[in-house]
């Protein structure tokens, strides 16, 4: 019998036996005959005089959910094991993770059944750990996954596309393959046959595998993966879609909570807002104290009523669509992914907002929600509610055409609209093939603007390259946000971690902010840093553009005129700083300051037991700035490895005004458990800008080290800890 890695053993080999199945599948009518063809082709494999036999996994693949790297032939062994290679850009893929985790649930380990996420990544920035790390968290996918960054089991196999399913039995042998998404019906159907085959012979080995889940290390946080975010233009607040957390918050430009809908579990409920629910919402839009929300693993677009506190469904059926041309009324009208919304006008120009434009990532399309009664280019008067396709074939390239229907795109996932003459169009952030493409309003025309190549089928065409045109190269954007003001367009180049700046006139595309370096820096635009930034957008009449840092867990504000980043202090009503999404109480313990902030080590200073060390602050705000209303800045002090110093109590206290900062005691206590200790005093400061147009939160941390000493010296100077941001 073949051992593993037997040569030649790949998904060809499988073909056409499993060809015959499939074809004889079709003529079957009662699920008894279905289920008795499959065990009879189990039989035919596993009769065969060599299996099949998967490649062992290679020494050195970084692994996650797991306490140790496994081995196929090892661990897995007696086990029916279910390789599903992805991609975490892949639409597809996700679209595939709520069969798997059916299948997690109907079968377990102990019932003979692992799941293996086999990770071969696309684009570079998915090679990188740190980078599919988050995306086990925001999938929440709880079964094994390695990180093939080198995509060595893909080649071994001769797999073609993701997602591919490789279904095996307890040898390592391969007994199936399932090729893209859809298969659900084939998937259950084969495991279970599978297993029940395996079990009848007495193959299935009982036990567990070590599981260990890399969320249960995720620290709280105020935000988890913001997806998007949106300004109300008429008040100044944001919406932004707590994706992580399925839920949306309406916020103040101070970064107060003013309104939170949903979450923190998914779920898929209308009615108030106490009791409603959305699974991993995505983009967002308001006007006049309503917000769509594109609901995307419920397929969904959702309406928040905020004087109403009421949310309801405007379009969407709660599971998959594979229509793509629609046509139906709103609610009866089956989606796929909607991954964002802008609001706009129809070719009536009977009203503004009268069409809600969406990206519909599923189906790789453009599709339009009829707010009111109107009309669209090349179309007849249409109802309000109807819900169909504007613009692209359904076909998943990046193929640009004056007919919008023969048109391609590759995932969109952003959109914004840019209503005045000349442009009149979206744009769409097309993040499969890297590009930002634009639909005109007038005629439905598809335009290529930046990234990418000619030959529609590429869609590897990718990079970090400052051009025009063709010449620019983009990393699976995902958000992009017109500036009227200036006549640009920003673009989340969400893969390469940074900002970037397109001209439409001329096609030129630079780097606006960020390093390229996956990371979490807030200063000036050359020196900050993102990760994986999601949405952008507009606001202060132009002067600030707000960035969902998705990987970061941030909303980011950059300052277009004084060229600064900032970080978006989000906190309750009642509380400055937040540990988790619904924490109404004040932490408990020392936050952390961020990585970005000075760290300030001051000279040894002698103290004495019984002594009163006074720590001044005097720290100094940036010129123009004032420190938050309402907000209260704060200090803590700390003592990490000689607590005893604060004798069981962690001081702290607010700091109300920067013209009179407070004074910290430490009282030395009588009685010393060393004659050296370091204490550390975290500070954070609130301020906005004198017309409160922009808020920030910035962290200092200093550390002074005490030498104790028995004798006792004159009377000690105030220490100051000072600081100019």
């Amino acid at each position: 019998m073949a051992g593993p890695g037997t040569r030649g053993a790949s998904l060809s080999g499988l073909l056409p036996a499993q060809t015959s199945l499939e074809y004889a599948l079709l003529d079957a009518v009662t699920q008894q005959e279905k289920d008795d063809l499959v065990y009879q082709y189990l039989q035919k494999v596993d009769g065969w005089e060599q299996d099949l036999a998967v490649p062992e996994f290679p020494a050195g693949l970084e692994w996650l959910n797991t306490e140790e790297p496994l081995s196929i032939y090892k661990d897995l062994g007696g086990k029916v094991v279910v390789l599903d290679f992805f991609t975490y850009c892949c639409i597809n893929c996700i679209h595939l993770l709520p069969d798997l985790h059916a299948l997690e649930r109907r079968f377990s380990d102990k019932d003979g059944l692992l799941i293996v996420g086999v990770h071969s990544a696309k684009f570079p920035n998915e090679k990188v750990l740190d980078n599919v790390k988050s995306a086990v968290l925001r999938y929440d996918i709880t079964h094994p996954v390695v990180n093939d960054r080198d995509a060595s089991l893909w080649q071994e196999l001769e797999v073609s596309c993701w997602p591919t399913l490789v279904i095996l039995g307890p040898r390592g042998n391969m007994l199936f393959s399932l090729i893209g998404e859809g298969h659900k019906d084939k998937l259950f159907s084969y495991t279970a046959i599978a297993l029940k085959y395996y079990k009848d012979r007495g193959q299935i080995r009982d036990g567990t595998i070590g599981i260990k889940l890399f969320k249960e290390s995720l620290p709280p946080s105020p935000l988890l993966f913001p997806g998007k975010v949106a300004a109300d233009h008429a008040t100044g607040r944001l919406v932004v879609a707590d994706t992580g957390h399925h839920r949306i918050l309406v916020i103040q430009k101070n970064g107060q909570i003013e309104c939170s809908i949903g979450g923190p579990n998914p779920g898929r409920k209308d009615g108030m807002f106490s009791e409603s629910s959305f699974h991993s919402p995505q983009g967002v839009a308001i006007v006049s104290n309503v917000i769509y929300v594109a609901d995307t693993e419920n397929h969904l677009i959702r309406k928040i009523d905020l004087d109403a506190e009421k949310v309801s469904t405007v379009a969407g059926v709660g599971i998959q669509g594979t229509d793509t041309e629609g046509g139906e009324e709103g609610e009866k009208q089956p989606l796929s992914s909607p991954w964002d919304v802008v609001l706009g006008a129809s070719g009536s120009e009977v009203q503004r907002n009268d069409i809600l434009w969406i990206a519909m990532a599923g189906t790789h399309q453009i599709w339009a929600l009829l707010l009111e009664s109107g009309t669209l280019p090349k179309k007849s008067e249409l109802k309000k509610g109807t819900c169909l396709r504007f613009a692209g074939s359904g076909n998943e390239e990046n193929r640009n055409n004056a007919y919008p229907h023969k048109a391609g795109f590759a995932q969109p996932s952003g959109l914004s609209l840019a209503s005045a003459e000349p442009w009149s169009c979206l744009f769409v952030a097309d993040s499969e093939s890297s590009t930002v493409r634009t639909v005109s309003l007038r005629d439905g025309a598809v335009k290529h603007l930046v990234g990418g190549e000619r030959d529609p089928m590429n869609l590897f065409a990718f990079g970090d390259v400052d051009g025009v045109g063709l010449g620019a190269k983009l990393q699976h954007p995902l958000g992009v946000a017109w500036d009227e003001k200036r006549s640009v367009l920003y673009v989340a180049d969400s893969y390469n971690h940074k900002v970037k700046v397109v001209d439409p006139k001329t096609k030129d595309c630079t780097t606006l902010a960020g390093t390229g370096d996956a990371k979490d820096v807030s200063s000036s635009f050359a020196e900050s840093a993102f990760n994986e930034p999601g949405g952008l957008c507009i606001a202060e009449s132009g002067r600030l553009l707000y960035v969902a840092d998705t990987n970061n867990h941030q909303i980011k504000v950059m300052d277009l005129e004084t060229r600064t980043v900032s970080v978006l202090p989000i906190f309750s009503s009642s509380s400055a700083v937040v540990d988790g999404p619904f924490s109404g109480e004040k932490q408990k313990t020392v936050p952390k300051v961020p990585k970005s902030a000075p760290n300030i080590s001051l000279p040894p200073v002698t103290v004495h037991p019984g002594q009163t060390l006074q720590l001044q602050l005097k720290l100094a705000l940036p010129s123009g700035t004032k420190l938050t209303e309402g907000v209260p800045s704060c200090w803590f002090l700390t003592a990490e490895g000689n607590e005893w110093l604060l004798q069981e109590q962690v001081p702290s206290g607010n700091i109300e005004s920067i013209s009179s900062q407070p004074t910290i005691s430490l009282q030395i206590p009588t009685e010393c458990l060393s004659l050296e200790a370091v204490i550390s005093v975290a500070v954070f400061l609130y301020y906005c800008s004198a017309d409160s147009s922009a808020c920030m939160m910035k962290g200092i941390l200093f550390r002074q080290p005490l030498q104790i000493t028995s004798t006792q010296p004159g009377c000690a100077a105030p220490v100051e800890l000072a600081h100019i941001f």
